[in-house]
């Protein structure tokens, strides 16, 4: 059996259009604003997206960071959900870089309600507290399975957030995922903050690279935070052709990598020793807990039969599907699965 590599969907190879285009396609250097693909992508972005600018970042982690640099002044707070990328996974980096400390909130699914929000935000007038000036938003939400934010919470967040004097930022790693899993325009979900990132490098499959979008004002600003972090790049057209070709044809087959989520979800919850909450599969990330294991001996075992996923916690274990999975690899990894179990 060839490897079936679940650990993430940042794991997928170019399509021969990705490459094709990143060896023929005309490049300039980005830096000095000339590169033709990296505005292509942009544009592509802006349009797509709703947003009056964009930026080409290398990573979404660099595209939160310009989030957080952008809506909140060193000593301020950010209020996100405690278990939010943001928080968690990106080395400190809104602390370590901007100098913002960042306020958790425990939510049931990622949706930070109306009431989280207001009570998360500190009194302006009382100087024992520091300023909230910012909140940010995760969709999909990662740590609670791939859940989707449903639009209507989303929206009624956001204005509770302006209400409030709150900016709003939105990790849209997979963004597109939470747009196709609900049949919604992704400009529908991205009106719903001030700025925005999301990543070519997951579903869309890309090699590389993340686009930031909000104002004029404000990727201006984020222009100038991802030079002085060393992210300005010169002939950047090189991963940016896949990017355009990711928006061109990538985006509705996200669909297939839910099914797939789906129906390795339902044959995991269906094997004696595995829970598997099916009412959190919304997107590609399927999370389960394994019995009478830890869950890095389960991913030890998978490894020793080519199947590869992820240890999230001591009984926890995360199997992402993307492009590079087709219904049989879903098939064969039950298969492994139901012979570690027996």
């Amino acid at each position: 059996m060839a490897v079936i590599d679940l650990r993430s969907d940042t794991v997928t190879q170019p399509t021969p259009e990705m490459r094709h285009a990143m060896v023929n396609s005309p490049l300039g250097d980005d830096v000095f604003g000339d590169d033709p693909m990296v505005k292509k992508l942009e544009e592509m972005s802006i349009e797509r997206l709703g947003k009056e600018a964009a930026v080409f970042v290398s990573s979404g982690t660099m595209g939160n960071i310009l989030g957080v640099a952008v809506n909140a002044q060193h000593g301020q707070e950010l209020i996100a959900d405690a278990d939010s990328h943001v928080y968690i996974y990106e080395g400190a980096g809104s602390a370590a870089i901007s100098g913002v400390q960042v306020h958790p909130v425990a939510t049931a699914r990622g949706v930070m309600s109306p009431q989280q929000i207001r009570a998360a935000t500190n009194p302006r007038d009382d100087y024992h507290y520091a300023l909230s000036a910012a909140v940010s938003f995760e969709d999909t939400q990662n740590r609670h399975g791939g859940v989707v934010w449903p639009l209507e919470d989303l929206r009624a967040a956001y204005k509770t957030a302006h209400e409030l004097g709150l900016r709003v930022h939105l990790d849209g790693a997979r963004v597109f995922n939470a747009a196709v899993a609900q049949g919604i325009d992704v400009a529908d979900i991205a009106a719903c903050c001030d700025t925005v990132t999301f990543c070519l490098s997951k579903g869309l499959g890309c090699p590389a690279g993340s686009v930031f979008l909000g104002s004029k004002e404000a990727v201006d600003e984020a222009r100038r935070w991802r030079k002085r972090l060393g992210g300005g790049m010169r002939q950047a057209g090189v991963l940016a052709a896949a990017g355009v070709v990711a928006l061109e044809s990538m985006v509705d087959r996200l669909a297939d990598d839910h099914a797939n989520a789906r129906t390795l979800a339902e044959g995991l919850a269906e094997l004696p020793g595995i829970t598997c909450d099916l009412s959190r599969v919304e997107t590609n990330l399927v999370y389960f807990d394994v019995k009478g294991m830890t869950g890095l001996e389960f991913e030890d075992e998978c490894r020793k039969r080519d199947l590869l996923g992820g240890a999230t916690d001591e009984h926890t274990v995360r199997f992402v599907t993307h492009e590079g999975i087709t219904s049989q690899d879903i098939q064969s990894a039950l298969k492994v699965c139901s012979d570690i179990l027996n």
